[in-house]
């Protein structure tokens, strides 16, 4: 039975966190960003270094990420409720097609990715996929890994998440070809429902504690 529970908490982390990830997103941006006649050898480069910063970025979080907020007295709950209202925000955007809070990049990154080849670290990596939705939803599931065990599995959810993450933008010329239009949105849309859930588990979560410490 805890073998089981184990596995269903690592398939609910894996399942999270790329929903919120949204590589399928991440690989539109990818391409509208990148030349059509740009070599495959660059665009698996920067599948890999963007999900490996995806990765690390995630791990630091996940461990010191908690720490900056106690600092400041923040309580997890709190972070539970501002955290789901911004994942609430980001499914409605995704429901609605759109790509998420944390995707808007300024003219100047527009313009420095297309003048250089390594767009891994902005805009793709950082806010494209990397944005405030994760770092919240990252702390939260760190918070409810009560042993050893179910953080380590956090932890290996974060890499299973930064690998189907690394697939995706390596095969996104393929994959935007292969989906069209419709089927992207269809994708976004489904992926903004399951981030709707995530999102009011945690408004409720945290607002039923604060609420009894009221």
């Amino acid at each position: 039975m805890f073998h089981l529970n184990a596995g269903n908490l690592f398939l609910q982390d894996v399942i999270s966190l790329v929903a919120i990830l949204n590589p399928v997103a991440a690989a539109a941006v990818m391409i509208s960003l990148l030349p059509p006649e740009t070599p495959k050898v660059i665009t698996d480069g920067i599948a890999l270094r963007t999900a490996r910063l995806v990765f690390v970025a995630c791990i630091v979080t996940l461990f010191f990420g908690d720490l900056i907020f106690k600092i400041f007295g923040i309580s997890v709950d709190s972070i539970k409720v501002i955290g789901g209202l911004v994942l609430l925000v980001l499914s409605l955007n995704m429901i609605n097609g759109k790509l998420s809070i944390g995707t808007k990049h300024t003219a100047e990154e527009i313009s420095e990715a297309a003048e250089k080849e390594d767009i891994a670290i902005v805009p793709l990596g950082i806010p494209v996929l990397f944005g405030p939705g994760v770092i919240a939803t990252v702390i939260i599931l760190k918070e409810r890994s009560a042993s050893l065990l179910t953080l380590a599995l956090l932890v290996c959810a974060v890499g299973v998440a930064s690998w189907i993450t690394y697939v995706v933008l390596k095969n996104a010329r393929i994959l935007m070809r292969q989906l069209g239009i419709t089927g992207f949105k269809i994708i976004t849309r489904i992926m903004g429902l399951i981030v709707g859930a995530i999102a009011s588990q945690f408004i409720i979560s945290g607002v039923k504690v604060l609420w009894l410490k009221m």
